[in-house]
């Protein structure tokens, strides 16, 4: 049979057992052996699962207490300096360190892997960064999975690919390429004496506009790989390889894999593909939940099989990290929905059915392939039923502007919400403490009653809003106690969206997300908001915030039916909120938060695809905004973003607030907006807070100060970096009193007609994760 594989599996553990170890571990509930054992249970369960699907290969590399990326410099020995640590002698604790920071060091810098919502840890690199080796755990989970009896393809982040996405700091990239590949070469030496017959090598950059040097440097790299190993398989996904494919065919490994999920396009031109070396076909979505209709996937790529035989492999698209793990927990799902979906484990099964039916015949696999077609008619007859009142209103969009220009709505804002200068505010949620996760799973259960469980909500509520208060912050938020999470939340409430029990992905370290499932036509029933922030402004005489998530962000965070246009989606998502957005206005609430955390994330990689995105994007936003009077005020807030490039499209928005994460860049992130003059309000915020860390007075001060010199006064908001539903009450109360002494501080000197200047800032900031949504 034809060579079958995946290109990685969630470590998280069907019942998030990882998370839940690493946490106890961080609290110091759980000791290092204890959480290593966590780990060797998950790894040979998973082992098991492939092996038992049929997969040829089990994938060993792919697990991580944290991050692959920061993996990957740990076992090449490049660690950043400003920490200290000894690559080869280093800790798990302090390996914890680098990921989440420690008293005197901020956490390295944390990002999103591609346009997906893993976050990567970025590596940092200078002239100085030597990849003299560092902990062999690589080594020790190949042994592991030989000694269970395993046959293992051990998974590499590809060089080029971790110098392109690191922090490189005082040198061209490219220029660390002599250091760099060596140390490729002595660990692909090493694991071909231990027994490694194949080893795959990551380079998604190749799915992005690569610039010719970095192009260029394919084929020197990858000549040297190659003799130290004779079995690599250049992996790339998440796209079209097809600009590059003469490259791909001419490199000298003995095998590559593409992406003909996201990348199809290349099909064609692989007809040529050369004799004898490996073609892997990730023809599996390793990005979304729905089954794959295998006889059409078949009647592709059944000519390449006829010509190229055995050296055809079958695979999934890109690694299954980004799906939940195992439909067979889901008992709550529709039947009809439930038949068109295919998490982690089933998707083994059907990496395997493909090959059998290549291989052996599709006669040989009837009855599992005419069970696959049977469920996705099952799943098409319940997803088929368009809402005619949606295609009404997607026909005729109503208007999408806000009636003034900002410059004449700042007016209105400011006679209604009498602020104070550099007014504070933060981004929605407060914490999610173990009293609320119990009440809210009891109300699942039915152990609690409906009106119970909203009382001991509104207490909830009503104890955040006094904390706030007494803090003296200006503008409120509810604090989201009702929330589990910022996109579930809004899914229970949606006809055409399903949530599942235990859909986990990882988002970053132990923070998992739940994406619902957009399964049908997307409208709004009742109101989703409305009652909990009249109620939390019924508290306070200041002005509250009401807290909605966005269309581009629930769709991203979604998974989105592959049947109908992401766009269509968006907008019907956009049209739901407008109509909410339209009663908390009517119900005299002068702020509303449409959070976009999601809009730089949701670019396509590339530039091509970028404009049609970004058109979209900002029309669904405005469409959901324009719900509402001019004198309401309009806030997003964006996570982590490469701004520069999205620049023109945040604008357009035209959002009166905007509160963006700055801090672990040190407010470097705040320069674009600057040079760019964006005319609107900003909130770039002082501190961190997915670290459990408390800056300063003094550190918080430093950054306002800096952020002073792009944003003028009378246009700057003061803030987290984002919500605070994961820190504890102890710790965001003394983080923002800091916040509010800074504040305080800084409008005295304002007053005074004092002009701050830039201060010297903290070194290895980089910029975080968003945390909105996790759990």
């Amino acid at each position: 049979m034809l060579t079958t594989h995946i290109l990685g599996f969630p470590r998280i553990g069907s019942l998030r057992e990882l998370k839940f170890a690493e946490e106890r571990f961080w609290r110091g509930e759980l000791d290092e052996a204890g959480l290593l054992a966590v780990g060797r249970e998950l790894r040979l369960r998973h082992w098991q699962w492939q092996n038992s699907a049929g997969l040829r290969f089990v994938s060993v590399g792919d697990f991580s207490y944290y991050d692959t990326v920061l993996d990957t410099a740990v076992l090449l020995g490049a660690l950043p300096a400003r920490f200290g640590f000894d690559a080869k002698t280093l800790t798990r604790s302090q390996y914890f360190e680098l990921a989440r920071g420690n008293a005197q060091q901020p956490a390295c810098e944390m990002t999103k892997w591609f346009d997906t919502n893993y976050h990567y840890l970025k590596p940092e690199f200078d002239a100085h960064t030597r990849f003299d080796g560092g902990q062999s755990w690589l080594l020790d989970e190949l042994r592991e999975a030989r000694l269970a009896g395993f046959t293992p393809k051990v998974q590499l982040v590809g060089p080029l690919t971790l110098l392109k996405l690191a922090r490189v700091n005082g040198v061209e990239a490219l220029a660390l390429l002599p250091r760099l590949v060596p140390a490729y070469v002595r660990l692909l030496l090493t694991l071909q004496s231990e027994g490694a017959d194949w080893v795959q090598i990551d380079e998604p950059i190749l799915a992005l506009d690569l610039p010719p040097a970095w192009l260029a440097a394919f084929a020197p790299v990858y000549r040297e790989l190659a003799d130290a190993h004779p079995h690599i398989l250049l992996a790339s996904y998440f796209g079209s390889v097809r600009p590059h494919l003469d490259l791909l065919k001419a490199l000298p490994v003995a095998g590559v894999h593409v992406d003909i999920v996201r990348g199809g396009d290349v099909l064609p031109a692989l007809a040529d593909w050369p004799q004898g070396k490996v073609l892997s076909l990730g023809a599996i979505d390793g990005r979304n939940v729905w089954k794959t209709n295998l006889d059409a996937v078949l009647d592709l790529i059944a000519p390449l099989q006829a010509r190229l035989g055995d050296a055809l492999w079958i695979g999934t698209s890109c690694s299954l990290l980004h799906v939940p793990i195992d439909l067979a927990q889901e008992t709550a799902l529709a039947p009809g929905l439930r038949d068109g979906l295919s998490f982690a484990r089933q998707k083994l099964t059907e990496v395997t059915t493909l090959a059998r039916a290549l291989s052996l015949g599709r006669s040989v696999c009837f009855s599992t392939l005419e069970a696959q077609r049977n469920a996705l008619t099952n799943f098409r007859a319940l997803a088929g039923r368009d809402d005619a009142q949606v295609a009404a209103r997607l026909a005729n969009l109503p208007e999408v502007e806000r009636g003034l220009p900002y410059t004449e709505r700042a007016k209105l804002h400011h006679a209604r919400l009498q602020l104070p200068l550099l007014p504070t505010t933060t981004i929605g949620s407060f914490p999610q403490t173990d009293a609320i996760r119990k009440q809210r799973a009891a109300h699942k259960r039915g152990e609690l009653g409906t009106a119970d469980y909203e009382a001991a909500m509104r207490s909830e509520i009503a104890l955040a809003v006094q904390r706030q208060e007494a803090l003296g912050i200006d503008m409120l938020v509810h604090g989201e106690a009702e929330r589990s999470d910022m996109v579930d939340y809004f899914a229970e409430q949606l006809a055409g969206v399903a949530v599942c029990q235990h859909g986990w992905v990882q988002s970053y370290g132990s923070r998992c997300v739940k994406p619902p499932l957009i399964w049908g036509d997307v409208s709004r029933p009742k109101s989703m908001t409305v009652a909990w922030t009249t109620y939390a402004q019924s508290l306070t005489p200041k002005p509250m915030k009401g807290m909605l998530t966005g269309p581009v962000t629930l769709t991203q965070w979604a998974f989105v039916r592959n049947d109908k246009p992401r766009s269509e989606v968006m907008l019907q998502l956009a049209l739901a909120l407008r109509d909410e957005v339209a009663e908390l206005d009517a119900a005299g609430i002068a702020a509303i938060q449409i959070d976009e955390p999601a809009f730089r994330e949701g670019l396509p990689l590339k530039q091509v695809d970028w404009q049609s995105y970004l058109d979209t994007a900002v029309l669904a936003f405005k469409l959901s905004a324009a719900g509402c009077r001019p004198e309401t005020q309009i806030h997003t807030h964006m996570c982590y973003s490469d701004f520069e490039d999205t620049l023109a499209a945040i604008a357009a928005m035209d959002a009166d607030v905007i509160t963006i994460e700055t801090s672990r860049s040190a407010m470097a992130l705040l320069d674009a907006f600057g040079e760019f003059a964006y005319p609107n309000e900003i909130g770039p915020g002082v501190y961190d807070i997915h670290s459990p860390r408390v800056p300063p007075v003094e550190e918080m001060t430093a950054l306002l100060e800096r952020a002073l010199t792009v944003i003028p006064a009378q246009r700057l908001w003061v803030n987290p970096d984002c919500g605070l539903k994961t820190r504890g009450w102890a710790e965001t109360e003394a983080a923002l009193a800091n916040m509010l002494v800074a504040t305080r501080q800084l409008r005295t000197r304002l007053a005074q007609g004092e002009t701050p200047y830039r201060s010297a800032l903290p070194a290895g900031h980089g910029h975080g994760a968003c945390d909105c949504h996790t759990a």
